[in-house]
């Protein structure tokens, strides 16, 4: 180990503290990027990284309106022009906390419990930008960067990045770099370091259902009015059959078969249904038919509900036949797959199946395409050797279920590779009540960053 390491990493494991506080700082702010009453919460939060910069001694820091949420710009070029660039990632908005009851803690008071710390946002994403601030302040107090920076910490992530294309069209040469360190993804386990290849896409859609011109009574009216409550569970449960074969027309026509190299590294993955079943609740599995869970949740694409509205659901009984009803669905996306296609096949489906009697329509709230990374790209390979040094043994690769829109979008628009990771575990419960972030992993998240930047630093040598 050499002494920039060394160094580091001593300065890390003795300030573990101060920088478990500063997470503690940011997560105290509710950064929730879908409530408009929040929108002071999300000017804060970007304050709060400004000024963490400027601490640091990051230069030519900015905070960048967009038309929704502010984005956090910052550089530090001084390792020289032989060594390479590294655009770091991250964004700082947060899902709402609800149902608030559920939560064991307050979800903007964080609290530690054991070896994990609790929070909305703990792990998705605070605590993975948190990581690479840890480390860059870990090198920057001991010893010289071995490569440069730049930061690009948005606040739209968690409603699908809408600012960002435009940011990245409009700010092309402000953003050059060599490679993006992108930790939003996660790991398999805690005892199994991890790095991400494939990521799924998203199309997200809202269609709502309308009938009577006003709620009805339902002793008057029941019987002779088709009730939208009732035409949006028909239509909801149509889109996929009895084996979770999605029924949208053409929906699997661009998707691509997995060959056999693919099914067998799937396979190999040490996730197995027991932990699955362990990190869902539920008593038994259940999917598209013909594939294995590890391939249902990687590279297969999906449909899912995430929310109905429609009538009465307050306490006690209320008889109407509801003039309207809204679902929030969306659907994961695989390679060659794209969310117009998608859209165009939504609208098909609800053109055949939904019946005469109400009027529907579909709105398209966001929406990314999938996206491959080469393994073989010489940054993975330093990242690679950096997470082998800390867990001691090789990292596994894997495809991502979720979607995260800038990977495919930085190398579309600013042809930069993107190395994916991260220290978040799938039991983190992010999205829902209880998020937590496990502080072990977290720790050596940090050390694996800090070897990163040293392995890749070393590289143009």
């Amino acid at each position: 180990m050499n002494d920039l390491v060394s160094c580091a990493i001593k300065y890390s494991k003795d300030n573990f503290s101060h920088f478990l506080n500063e997470l503690k700082e940011i997560l105290q702010i509710p950064s929730i990027s879908t409530d408009a009453s929040h929108v002071n919460d999300m000017q804060n939060a970007a304050q709060w990284l400004a000024d963490h910069l400027k601490n640091l001694g990051i230069n030519r820091i900015q905070i960048i309106k967009t038309k929704k949420h502010p984005i956090v710009y910052g550089e530090y070029l001084e390792a020289g022009r032989d060594k390479p660039t590294v655009l770091i990632y991250g964004h700082y908005d947060v899902q709402p906390p609800d149902p608030l009851e559920l939560w064991k803690t307050m979800p903007f008071k964080p609290a530690i419990d054991g070896d994990y710390l609790y929070g909305r946002g703990s792990s998705d994403m605070k605590g993975q930008v948190m990581v690479s601030l840890a480390a860059v302040e870990s090198i920057m107090k001991t010893t010289k960067l071995p490569v440069n920076l730049k930061f690009l910490i948005e606040g739209e992530e968690e409603i699908g990045s809408p600012s960002i294309e435009f940011f990245l069209e409009k700010n092309r040469g402000l953003l050059n770099s060599n490679v993006a360190l992108n930790l939003d993804a996660g790991m398999i386990n805690a005892n199994t370091p991890t790095i991400v290849y494939g990521l799924r896409g998203l199309a997200y859609f809202e269609i709502h259902i309308t009938g009577p011109g006003h709620d009805l009574h339902s002793g008057l009216f029941g019987g002779i009015v088709y009730n939208p409550a009732q035409a949006l569970c028909e239509l909801l449960a149509g889109m996929k059959d009895k084996n979770g074969v999605i029924q949208l027309p053409g929906f699997y026509d661009q998707v691509i078969s997995l060959n056999t190299d693919e099914k067998r590294q799937l396979a190999e993955l040490p996730l197995s249904d027991a932990e699955l079943l362990r990190q869902t609740g539920v008593e038994k599995l259940w999917g598209e038919k013909g594939f294995t869970s590890i391939e249902r949740i990687s590279a297969r694409p999906t449909l899912e509900i995430h929310g109905i509205l429609t009538g009465y659901t307050g306490e006690g009984s209320k008889t109407i036949i509801p003039c309207s009803a809204m679902a929030k669905i969306s659907t994961r996306l695989v390679s060659n797959q794209t969310p117009d296609v998608v859209h165009q096949q939504l609208i098909q489906y609800l053109e055949k199946k939904a019946p005469n009697y109400i009027r529907w329509d579909v709105k398209r709230l966001a929406s990314d395409p999938a996206c491959i990374i080469d393994c073989n790209f010489y940054a993975t390979k330093c990242f690679s050797k950096a997470l082998k040094d800390v867990w001691g043994k090789k990292p596994v690769y894997k495809r991502g279920g979720g979607s995260i829109p800038i990977v495919a979008h930085m190398q579309k628009i600013l042809g930069i590779k993107s190395v994916l990771s991260g220290f978040g575990l799938p039991d983190d419960r992010i999205h829902s009540p209880n998020e937590r972030l496990h502080l072990p992993t977290w720790k050596h998240g940090i050390e694996t960053t800090i070897r990163f930047f040293d392995y890749l630093g070393k590289y143009n040598d």
